[in-house]
């Protein structure tokens, strides 16, 4: 391997185990959700679908997607409200006064951009209010798109359960509106909730040396985002 392509490697190392980690929970899903799911089919007297068949199945994506859409919005809300909300003595927090979106100078934009800042937070206008929302815009946009691939996904399973079982169908607008599908949502909700609280709280008064989502091991407990 080359020195430009080993350099490569190490410099985006964190996004490609992250990614090698997900593809591989992911792939072990599908193989475990496969033989949980043909149990139960033959248990009811029906064919298998094997890991292809699974994979394809509307039970598999509901479950994959109910897990994606709570993840960004985990991330969504994190990056909104920590624009305006603070907690003193976090890592993960903003400074105690500097609430709010701050200043074009303070956030090197238009006339204060640097030249070698992207070219939209160089430019004024529509491209700099956008480009300024980009990342809140694009997790939402995720969220949205995998909350309604959920629910298409989660329709679909319900209603095969159903039929399986001699009842009647239900509409997507009805499914939206029945405990199935908000009992799948608000389970991941929580969760997700509880683990963004319990960070930035925990992130206090407890040290990772050489992470950057902790301070450094002798920075007073009261120390916030990145004083000092």
């Amino acid at each position: 391997m080359s020195g430009g392509a080993s350099r490569a490697l190490r410099e985006s190392s964190l996004s490609l185990v992250f990614g090698v980690l997900f593809l591989a929970s992911l792939v072990g899903q599908a193989f475990v959700g496969a033989a949980m799911h043909d149990e139960d089919l033959a248990s009811a007297g029906l064919e298998p679908l094997g890991v292809g068949g699974y994979v394809t199945s509307s039970v598999f994506w509901v479950d994959v997607t109910e897990n994606w859409q709570s993840e960004f919005l985990q991330f969504l809300l994190f990056i909104t409200l920590t624009v305006w909300f603070v907690q003193r003595g976090s890592p993960e927090s903003k400074k105690v006064g500097q609430r709010g979106r701050e200043s074009d100078e303070e956030q090197l934009v238009g006339e204060h951009a640097r030249p070698d800042s992207p070219s939209w937070a160089r430019a004024g206008g529509w491209r700099l209010g956008v480009y300024s929302r980009s990342l809140s815009l694009v997790m939402g946009a995720i969220f949205v798109g995998s909350w309604l691939a959920q629910s298409a996904g989660g329709v679909v399973a319900y209603n095969e359960e159903q039929l399986r079982e001699r009842h009647d169908p239900v509409t997507w607008t009805e499914y939206l509106g029945m405990p199935d599908f908000w009992d799948r949502t608000l389970q991941n909700w929580q969760s997700e909730l509880l683990a963004v609280l319990a960070m930035v709280v925990l992130a206090i008064y407890l040290r990772e040396r050489g992470s950057p989502e902790s301070k450094p091991v002798g920075l007073p407990h009261g120390t916030t985002a990145v004083e000092g």
